[in-house]
């Protein structure tokens, strides 16, 4: 099994800030939102005293705010997805994991026939369904779902997917902005 994460792997930047940015170009008051979230985000990645998944709670209320998610992730899509690219070409069948929600994720990846493993959010009321996949989250799900199943190779960006890397038979750390692949480095 081949298996990706997605932001900063397939796509350069973050889709759900990239997404987020996009709703508040649209819809203004999304802003309202952004100091709350700033704050959060400031006690989780700098003073590491809230954990991701209570961040993200904060981070998709914004979602409340826009009238029509599905006909919003069409646009974002439409306008977005020819970033999708890189040293990576995933194939059909192909498995992508990521702390991405994943309702942002599942149609771009059904479209390119890549199977889906991300965070749950309820893209119409922001709340969060369950724990953050990332890090170790992200092999407890990929066991969850294949507990038989081996990773012959996986790509990522983030050493946030040591976890992932450890477990896979080869892994290659991914450089967007020099489009390269690199073997995996050690710990």
């Amino acid at each position: 099994m081949i298996v990706y994460d997605f932001d900063g792997t397939l796509r350069p930047g973050d889709s759900t800030r990239d997404f987020l940015m996009w709703c508040a170009r649209r819809y203004p008051r999304v802003l309202l939102t952004l100091p709350c979230t700033g704050l959060m985000a400031l006690g989780c990645y700098t003073l590491h005293v809230v954990d991701k998944t209570r961040f993200k709670r904060t981070l998709y209320r914004f979602l409340t705010l826009i009238p029509d998610i599905d006909a919003e992730l069409e646009r974002f899509w439409r306008a977005n997805e020819h970033l999708i690219g890189g040293p990576c070409h995933p194939h059909p069948g192909d498995l992508v994991i990521s702390a991405g929600p994943e309702f942002l994720l599942r149609d771009v990846c059904e479209r390119r026939g890549l199977t889906l493993i991300a965070s749950q959010v309820d893209p119409h009321t922001g709340r969060v369904l369950g724990p953050n996949c990332s890090g170790e989250e992200k092999v407890r799900r990929f066991r969850e779902q294949y507990p038989d199943a081996q990773i012959e190779e996986f790509y990522s960006d983030s050493h946030n997917d040591d976890p992932l890397a450890r477990i896979a038979a080869k892994a290659y750390f991914v450089d967007l902005g020099e489009g390269t692949l690199a073997p995996w480095p050690e710990a």
